[in-house]
């Protein structure tokens, strides 16, 4: 069995960003030399999220909107907040949008369904924030 792991680093610019990271994916699979596995994709981070779906910017303001409404950014909002944080907000929409996704490894390439596409969408940026990508199998 092989096995590979690497990071990925994000320092957005903006407090909220979906980011396409199906390509650097991609390269550690290939670089990894595995043909039959699973690769897992994990926010290592508890204000950001990693999650599969279509890469359609209307479907991303969407994601935003929606989240907006459920849980809105506001400093007195959230008991969390209570603490001197101001991110109550992005906690919640990390546990809603997901920590990690699995993928399978078919003949050396991800294994999706149409449209599928690895996302990290960041809820508090302006930091440095990363990402492990566990690549196993034969």
């Amino acid at each position: 069995m092989r096995s590979c792991t690497e990071h990925l680093w994000f320092n957005t610019k903006d407090r909220e960003e979906f980011i396409n990271i199906t390509p650097k994916i991609e390269e550690i699979v290939a670089k990894s030399g595995v043909h039959e596995g699973l690769c897992l994709v994990n926010a290592m981070h508890i204000t950001s999220s990693v999650f599969i779906n279509d890469n359609e910017p209307g479907l991303h303001r969407d994601f935003s909107e929606w989240l907006e409404k459920m849980a809105p950014y506001g400093r007195h909002k959230y008991n969390h907040n209570l603490t001197g944080e101001d991110n109550g907000d992005a906690h919640l929409k990390r546990t809603v949008m997901g920590r990690e996704v699995v993928i399978a490894i078919t003949n050396g390439k991800l294994d999706f369904g149409p449209w599928e596409q690895v996302f990290y969408g960041e809820f508090d940026g302006k930091r440095k924030k990363r990402v492990l990508v566990k690549v196993i199998g034969e």
